[in-house]
């Protein structure tokens, strides 16, 4: 008969806590992103063409392709999509309720302090969206105009931000649609969104059409919580995969109608870990490792 004295039990006891606790960090990893189940995600509905809603009720457009693409590059069986304003998105991103939000996020050092971001994925600006024969040479002809936003966007800051300098009144609406209707329906002079955005709505909205886009130097990333560098890190290597293969390029493509200029964030591939020049940006040299 075996025999295990005190000491023994009480170092084989010690072993076992100690594998325990060297266990937790990969089950809580695990249990914030589980391998087999669809990659939960945030995109605001109703943001054409990024995420919206067919006539039929299904979810699609740029982010829905590109968030699907990258699960499948990480072995996922697909995306599970959250609706979120973007004046909420980034509370539920917090509490936990999706792993990422790969909607339209401009990236900005306010936000980086907060948040991850992935490397850049697409440059971005600002639109003036108008009736036909709406005129904006400058940001001067602004004044005293009626302007509409969704609301919580970077263009709602930058609105608010610059209202008394320029001499605007802002409408903001949960939704970029209903944004763009109250300009259809006279209640506003010009909506105001991300670049892409508006030249994409301009092309299904009749009577529309761009007057003015301000260049920002921005560029679009995937947002994660500050502690997930981990899932991070497999993500962007998933993004530089889809980048060199071609894959966003076509999304790219079948969502605004061209191809990415080369040498786009749409189709560079950065150095390291992360937006450069960023907080949260890891210099790390890295190869992408795609199947």
């Amino acid at each position: 008969m075996w025999t295990l004295s005190i000491k023994g039990l009480r170092s084989a006891a010690q072993g076992l806590a100690l594998a325990a606790l060297l266990a937790t960090p990969a089950v809580a990893q695990d249990a914030d992103h589980p391998q087999g189940e669809k990659m939960k995600i945030a995109c605001d509905l109703g943001f054409a063409p990024f995420c919206f809603k067919k006539p039929s009720g299904e979810v699609t457009g740029f982010t829905y392709d590109f968030a699907d693409a990258i699960a499948k590059k990480l072995g996922r069986p697909g995306i599970d999509v959250t609706d979120s304003n973007f004046s909420a998105i980034f509370a539920g991103l917090f509490s936990k309720r999706y792993e990422m939000i790969p909607a339209p996020t401009n990236i900005t050092a306010e936000r980086a302090a907060q948040m991850l971001f992935s490397e850049p994925y697409m440059p971005t600006g600002m639109g003036f969206l108008v009736k036909k024969g709406g005129k904006i040479a400058n940001l001067e002809d602004l004044k005293g105009k009626e302007l509409t936003v969704n609301n919580g966007s970077i263009s709602d800051k930058w609105l608010t931000d610059n209202q008394a300098k320029y001499g605007y009144s802002i409408q903001r609406y949960n939704k970029n649609a209903d944004a763009v209707q109250a300009v259809m329906i006279g209640r506003a002079f010009a909506n105001v969104a991300d670049a892409p955005v508006s030249r994409y709505v301009s092309t299904q909205v009749p009577n529309t059409e761009v007057a003015f886009v301000l260049d920002s130097g921005r560029n679009f990333g995937i947002a994660f919580r500050k502690e997930d560098t981990a899932f991070r890190a497999k993500v962007e290597e998933a993004v530089e995969c889809l980048k060199m293969d071609g894959t966003l390029a076509k999304i790219h493509e079948k969502w605004f109608g061209v191809l990415p200029e080369e040498g786009s964030s749409t189709a560079k591939v950065y150095p390291g870990t992360g937006a450069p020049d960023f907080e949260g940006y890891d210099a790390t040299e890295h190869k992408a490792s795609c199947q």
